[in-house]
């Protein structure tokens, strides 16, 4: 397998990620001007730690707006807001031009890969073992993983178009590169990254449709594993660092809990009207109700668990597989045993359905749908009416096409 990267302008993301870096690491550069960084003073090497880290942070922010774009998608929340750009997504009928989808969706996932990618190809010491190696290649892998499965195609800076296969087999090799290097390192930190590469290269194998080197993968990952990415209030920089969703939802009010949602099971914690002070950005969104996942600028995101990799071996695994996965899941959250059909049909919908369960908010969902598009219930149905006025119904799209900004500036685009 290759991994597709046009390196071209990776060098104009590092002082980017350099900026980014020095406001939290005092005296990692002296400049005059803290917008301005002379790319001749970095030392990669001796700076390649604080880099990772950038890299990696550069990816918690990316995955904090793709998660939200794909909840409005999907159908997992209203957009209770007026920016047009950002209601096409709860419409399905992302322009290419939208300067939202642009700025707050490729540019920083596209911005992740980069800097990672520019780390993991830094001539560092022990490199089958260097940690800053298998943090880089652990984020590029889900860059890439994040880009196939919400574009319909891929490209990054300057490359070719790439199909959702490629930025898969992409997100495949540097997973099994962290992997590799996280486990040969064998230190806390790197081991807990090999498996968030685990999980990852699971997922992107169910989506290659890959089912038994998916199920190999999802059974490698420990009992009980959790990763999560952490957040902090600084108010000069909540954009980057805090909490996307809990932005969102306290600053703006533009996350509502779709109608499908509204129910009543402990993994899709929600605030009714009346039970919060919270309200909607825009007026015409309807009583605003709020989620409480995510409380808090500071509340933490899962990225990988042992519970999505669970997930991913029970759908390798088949119906009845699946079936026995949909009652352990009901009686863990104090739900009713399921008594549907049991065709294989029925208990992929259950399935599926109480995955999203799982994982709402937290962008798995706009996956499972592009590899079962008729199987996720709940996705706003193409013709329907929108749920606000003034605006044209429900598109059809299945995924977001490439930005202008990109296939304008790209010269392997006609």
């Amino acid at each position: 397998m290759r991994t597709f990267l046009n390196t071209r302008a990776a060098t104009r993301v590092i002082a980017a990620v350099a900026v980014a870096a020095s406001a939290a690491c005092s005296g990692f550069l002296e400049v005059e001007n803290p917008n301005v960084i002379d790319a001749g003073s970095i030392n990669p090497v001796n700076d390649a730690a604080t880099l990772a880290n950038s890299g990696q942070q550069n990816f918690q922010s990316a995955l904090g707006w793709t998660n939200m774009y794909s909840a409005w998608f999907t159908g997992e929340a209203d957009v209770a807001e007026t920016f047009p750009t950002r209601n096409e997504y709860g419409r399905r009928d992302v322009t290419a031009g939208n300067g939202s989808h642009n700025g707050e969706v490729w540019f920083p996932l596209s911005q992740s890969a980069a800097s990672n990618h520019f780390v993991a190809t830094l001539d560092l010491p022990t490199p089958d073992t260097n940690i800053n190696y298998v943090r880089a290649h652990t984020w590029l892998g889900y860059s890439f993983l994040i880009m196939a499965e919400q574009f319909c195609t891929g490209t990054v800076y300057g490359g070719p178009e790439l199909t959702t296969a490629n930025m898969l087999d992409s997100a495949i090799a540097n997973f099994t590169v962290a992997i590799t290097k996280g486990t040969a390192n064998a230190s806390t930190a790197a081991v807990a990254l090999a498996n968030v590469a685990r999980v990852g290269r699971a997922r992107a194998h169910l989506q290659r449709g890959s089912a038994a080197n998916a199920l190999t993968d999802a059974n490698a990952v420990p009992a009980n594993f959790v990763f999560n990415l952490n957040h902090v209030d600084d108010p000069a920089n909540r954009t980057r660092l805090s909490n996307r969703m809990w932005q969102f939802t306290f600053d703006r009010g533009s996350i509502s809990i779709a109608p499908a949602f509204r129910v009543t099971d402990p993994r899709v914690p929600y605030l009714a009207p009346g039970q919060h002070n919270l309200s909607a950005q825009d007026a015409n969104a309807g009583p605003f109700y709020a989620q409480n996942k995510y409380p808090a600028f500071t509340t933490a995101i899962r990225v990988a668990s042992k519970l999505e990799a669970d997930y991913i071996a029970a759908e390798a695994g088949g119906t009845a597989t699946q079936l026995t996965h949909i009652g352990l899941r009901r009686a863990a959250n104090g739900q009713p045993v399921y008594a549907g059909a049991t065709d294989a049909t029925s208990v992929l919908r259950e399935f599926l359905w109480q995955k999203s369960l799982d994982f709402y908010l937290e962008g798995k969902r706009m996956g499972d749908w592009r590899r079962h598009p008729t199987d996720v219930i709940n996705v706003p149905v193409a013709g329907a009416a929108y749920f606000k006025p003034g605006f044209a119904p429900i598109g059809s799209q299945t995924c977001y096409p490439l930005p202008l900004a990109e296939t304008d500036n790209n010269p392997n685009f006609p």
